[in-house]
């Protein structure tokens, strides 16, 4: 399973199964350390990018002020679910889910990100 240190990188989307779409690099903020994955995006009023929570295999949206996207993925960065998700609620397990990308509802969709598709951290 990979690992990275908190910190800052870039998302690199690539295309879904079927390939094809260019590769799209998003800002990326890294959460890996318990008390930055326990912190996440609450309090916050926008994302910059995307936040990727490592490891983890569910989350909340309590106090939490913005609707946001959410993908799962497995041990190999490959997107196995993503879901819109209102303040307030909680987000089911995913038994394959390794890590978790979050940010603002329907940037994902403008990435290309959906189940199927593999992503790159780059620091």
């Amino acid at each position: 399973m990979a690992r990275w240190p908190d910190g800052r990188g870039t998302l690199v989307v690539h295309g879904g199964t079927g390939g094809g779409e260019p590769a799209v690099a998003v800002p990326l903020e890294i959460a890996t350390s318990y008390r930055a994955r326990t912190k996440g995006l609450l309090g916050r009023e926008s994302v910059d990018g995307a936040l990727l929570l490592s490891p983890a295999g569910s989350i909340h949206t309590f106090r939490m002020r913005i609707a946001i996207d959410v993908a799962y993925l497995d041990r190999n960065l490959t997107v196995i679910a993503v879901r819109t998700m209102k303040p307030g609620r909680l987000g089911l397990p995913r038994l394959r889910s390794r890590h978790v990308l979050e940010a603002e509802a329907g940037a994902m969709a403008g990435w290309g990100l959906r189940v199927g598709a593999r992503v790159a951290v780059t620091l």
